[in-house]
């Protein structure tokens, strides 16, 4: 993207400003990478039902109350394409996880008004929710719609089911809990927020990791691009370019079905980023041809439906790149 001194000298300023916020805010509350994943939004969550965020992402509960009660959280935003709460993998785990849960909050959040806020969820006791996503599983794997075993274990629910289904009904929160917690946090980092995305051009910055797309956009001088636009990032010549972010060097591809890697092919190339999430700082970067990407993602693909033939095929769609494919795929290192 291409700023003048003005705005690159204030966007520095406003990064900056978020990670003594992301700093602060780990040292009161044990909770870092705030920018990340959509995190932001089970802040605001937990903001809005007086909860206690617990540290931790994936594998740890969400939150939980003043009495130690615990709670998982599910949203989704009125922007997205999707408006239903997806369960990526409905393991035993999952299921009994659930169960000793107290609640699992299905929330919606309308992020059309600035700031976003949780307007309305739905509340489902642990158990029930657990016993409720068994029968629906199972419903699902003996119906096999498509014609085939869903073998990615993933599955969503509406609100239009969970009150059907469940007897259920939506609480409607018509104000927003400025007494919370994390409310200070929350109006300050939206409105930063809202200011970088201004300079920028870039929406959703909080969503999905499109806010560290945006710091290695301004390492290359790309243009990250909407979710719907189906791709990264863009140069001024027009080239198009997948990025993919990762704490470690192994960049994780989910979902690479033939449709995804046809797209690959449009990708002058692929972007490879290492970075360190609590420092907020891009470590590495690294570029490769998108048709060796290509080639090598089919090979661990045919290479790891080998090692599950006997164990009822492949799950999901997915491999990484590791460090040691950074040779095979040619990938180049750019200095930053």
């Amino acid at each position: 993207m291409t700023l003048t001194k003005e705005q690159f000298k204030k966007l520095k300023a406003l990064l900056g400003k978020l990670k003594e916020i992301q700093d602060v805010f780990y040292k009161k509350y044990g909770v870092n990478d705030i920018y990340s994943n959509s995190k932001i939004f089970e802040i605001l969550i937990a903001n809005e039902l007086n909860h206690i965020l617990i540290p931790g992402h994936s594998g740890s509960k969400d939150a939980k109350d003043e009495e130690g009660e615990e709670f998982e959280y599910k949203h989704f935003k009125e922007t997205s394409g999707n408006h239903s709460w997806t369960f990526n993998d409905y393991t035993d785990t999952t299921i009994i996880g659930l169960s000793k849960v107290k609640g699992a909050i299905f929330a919606h959040i309308d992020d059309t008004q600035f700031p976003p806020k949780l307007d309305w969820y739905i509340l489902v006791d642990g158990k029930q929710c657990s016993k409720y996503l068994k029968n629906r599983t199972e419903d699902l794997l003996e119906r096999k719609p498509k014609g085939f075993v869903n073998k990615r274990k993933m599955i969503n629910f509406s609100a239009l089911q969970l009150e059907r289904d469940l007897h259920l009904s939506k609480t409607t929160v018509d104000e927003i809990n400025k007494s919370g917690r994390y409310y200070l946090w929350l109006k300050e980092i939206f409105e930063i927020a809202h200011q970088i995305e201004e300079i920028t051009g870039i929406t959703q910055i909080l969503t999905s990791n499109k806010f560290w797309e945006l710091l290695v956009s301004l390492r290359l001088g790309h243009q990250v691009l909407s979710e719907q636009a189906g791709h990264d990032a863009i140069d001024k010549a027009g080239n198009l370019y997948e990025y993919k972010i990762s704490k470690n060097h192994s960049w994780n591809f989910q979902d690479i079905s033939d449709n995804v890697l046809k797209k690959y092919e449009k990708d002058k190339a692929i972007i490879l980023a290492t970075v360190n999430k609590e420092e907020m700082k891009i470590l590495n970067i690294f570029s490769a041809d998108s048709l060796r990407v290509i080639n090598r993602l089919r090979e661990k693909l045919d290479e790891k439906r080998e090692r599950y033939s006997d164990k009822g095929g492949l799950r999901r769609l997915q491999v990484s790149l590791s460090k040691g494919d950074l040779e095979k795929i040619e990938a180049i290192e750019l200095k930053i």
